[in-house]
């Protein structure tokens, strides 16, 4: 694509399968239901909410009101079991195929890459070794704000030391990957699954919908 320095990636569900992950967890996610019921309510009100000077104070603050506990309770549960509890578990999982390859080749073309997740990219320990590959690695939480805020995107251009329309992001999800990339200005390559990809819908705010990471390479770099 004409233009573009950085290629950036979501991490969760564009990297890997999630269904993986649950799968392998299952058992874990359902003895912590009820936390993780408060939690994805705590976590979609924080998506709506402008940027905080300390994003997991206030998310230890709102999640101590849903489980009725003290602030600092809630945020080593959060803590314990939201970021720490599933870190063993990706030794365990693989990357989607050609993800690596194809991250290997854009470095290799001169781009700049990035990774923006909405948790914490230590969670993922080496990310299958890509993470010595990026210029930058952040978890969206750092900007103060989760996707699709403009200013979780804006932090990662400003250390990228690139401008957002030279940024290709790539991700799984239309509403908080693609729409939020748009919004900031970005390039976006949305990774179809499921029915998308069998029946090829593509993203209509998507500048490329791709099926494989082979693909993506090829559209990328021709």
């Amino acid at each position: 694509m004409e233009g573009i320095k950085a290629v950036a990636f979501d991490i969760d569900g564009t990297l890997y399968a999630s269904w993986k992950l649950f799968l392998r967890k299952m058992p874990f996610f359902v003895s912590h239901g009820i936390f993780y019921l408060h939690y994805g309510i705590v976590r979609k009100n924080l998506r709506r909410t402008a940027p905080l000077p300390d994003f997991y104070e206030y998310q230890a603050r709102l999640m101590a009101e849903r489980l009725h506990t003290d602030v600092e309770n809630a945020r080593q549960k959060v803590q314990k079991i939201c970021y720490d509890g599933l870190k063993s578990s990706f030794d365990h999982i693989k990357p989607y195929p050609d993800a690596c390859e194809c991250i290997k080749a854009f470095k290799d073309a001169g781009l700049k890459i990035g990774m923006l997740s909405d948790f914490p990219p230590d969670q993922k320990g080496s990310i299958w070794g890509l993470r010595e590959l990026c210029d930058v690695c952040i978890g969206s939480e750092e900007s103060g704000a989760l996707k699709p805020s403009k200013y979780a995107f804006g932090t990662l251009a400003l250390k990228l030391g690139v401008k957002p329309e030279e940024i290709l992001y790539v991700g799984n999800s239309y509403k908080y990957d693609i729409l939020g990339a748009h919004h900031a200005g970005m390039k976006t390559a949305f990774l179809m699954r499921g029915f998308r990809k069998i029946f090829n819908i593509k993203a209509k705010d998507a500048d490329i919908s791709f099926k494989n990471y082979r693909q993506l390479r090829e559209i990328v770099l021709k």
